[in-house]
């Protein structure tokens, strides 16, 4: 029999908290944390605003030896990781422990130190370089050192789909859960690429939005006037268990998680195709294995990057699945609050959705004062809303074609 896979904990580290709650709350207040850049001199760049986690710390909550080479997107990923398992209330035990799987994922991994560790190179030599290098900025580190951290032995790795990543890597491990392969999962992605590298690339590409004056009102989604995104980091972790155990043993239950589509447009590299073919399917995909109504869904955390064309295609698929119930439906992007934070956006706009059914009130998107034709949905502008969540849903798209869907269903 197919089991039932319930959410029983949450943690997030983002540019506007350091927990679930506090990232919550700033996205309920629709308070944003795109600023002016500090991690690298921004001059030389046209843009010069991102959404940086600011005064951070692991501390004592992760084994200091351990922590030395982490990668930074890794210390993110951990401490979602270690709070939300500690939210759940689940005790991994020898009796358990290998029932217990580890899915946490990043879209780029750990080039922080492959920066780092090439000027080592450079300047002191080969036997300077780090043993612990190779094994610390690879895309599945965080899921490694969490497991250590935890005891975890179940089932291990990371489910890399570019910016589709954290909502991949939900997806596949409620599979894992309903196939009966893990008793309980710790899910989720973590990003850390606000580095000068990439900063370049992103201008070169002149994928970013450029109101360096007004970081804080630079990112619009679904506005007339978008004009791109705002790259943040982060990352968020969700607990997920078989429904009867998470019973049995009297866990809060947030809600349940009920579908999972992913997909690829195979089309080109960096856009989407302009009919949504890929992302329909992720879509068509998840309502079909949770077997609703697409009528049914009440909130839908988008992809929402603020990108001309993204934002455009997203709210036609969402058209052409539910058909005139969209427009019932409320949308909102959380990013211009945490930035766009890669391959951890999956994840925290997840957790966007498991908290709007537990408080049933829905983040606004920011920054949104212009209606665009072709975005003609209902975006929840500037301010979030009380209302009924029983289901909703989350999308998420990326480099190389890559899309998911991932649907949450409030538990009766």
């Amino acid at each position: 029999m197919t089991r039932r896979v319930a959410v029983t904990g949450v943690g997030a580290v983002t540019a506007v908290g350091h927990t679930a709650e506090e990232t919550w709350q700033a996205m309920l207040a629709g308070r944003s944390g795109i600023g002016p850049i500090t991690l690298f001199d921004p001059e030389p760049y046209p843009v010069r605003i991102q959404a940086e986690v600011k005064g951070f710390s692991l501390g004592d909550r992760a084994d200091a030896k351990q922590q030395r080479y982490m990668n930074r997107g890794v210390t993110f990923g951990m401490s979602a990781a270690l709070e939300a398992l500690a939210d759940s209330g689940y005790q991994i035990t020898d009796d358990n422990a290998e029932m217990v799987g580890v899915m946490f994922s990043a879209g780029g991994g750990g080039t922080d130190l492959v920066i780092e560790y090439q000027h080592v190179l450079e300047e002191k030599g080969p036997r300077r370089v780090t043993p612990f290098l190779v094994a610390n900025f690879i895309p599945d580190a965080a899921s490694g050192h969490i497991a250590i951290a935890t005891g975890a032995r179940g089932p291990n790795m990371a489910i890399v789909s570019a910016c589709a990543t954290g909502g991949g890597t939900i997806g596949e491990a409620f599979e894992t859960l309903r196939r009966g392969d893990a008793d309980m999962v710790i899910a989720g992605s973590s990003e850390a690429v606000l580095l000068p590298i990439y900063h370049a690339t992103w201008c070169s590409m002149r994928a970013l939005a450029g109101d360096n004056e007004h970081p804080e009102k630079a990112l619009k989604p679904f506005d007339l006037n978008r004009d791109g995104f705002i790259a943040g980091e982060g990352g968020a972790a969700i607990i997920l268990e078989d429904l009867d155990q998470a019973k049995a043993r009297g866990a809060r239950i947030y809600c349940e998680i009920i579908g999972y589509g992913s997909s690829n447009d195979a089309y080109d590299m960096i856009a989407l195709h302009e009919t949504g073919r890929g992302l329909k399917r992720a879509v068509n995909a998840a309502v079909r294995k949770a077997g609703i109504d697409p009528a049914t869904i009440d909130y839908i955390n988008p992809h929402g990057s603020g990108t001309p064309l993204n934002d455009r295609v997203e709210t036609m698929v969402f058209k052409e699945v539910m058909g005139k119930a969209a427009y019932n439906a409320a949308i909102s992007s959380v990013k211009p609050i945490t930035g766009h934070c890669m391959g951890a956006s999956g994840s925290v706009e997840a957790l966007a959705c498991v908290l709007a059914i537990r408080d049933q009130e829905v983040p606004p998107t920011i920054n949104y004062t212009t209606p665009d034709p072709e975005c003609d949905l209902d975006y929840v502008p500037n301010v979030a809303r009380k209302r009924p969540v029983k289901v909703a849903m989350t999308t998420s798209v990326g480099l190389g074609g890559h899309n998911s869907a991932v649907i949450f269903r409030q538990v009766d």
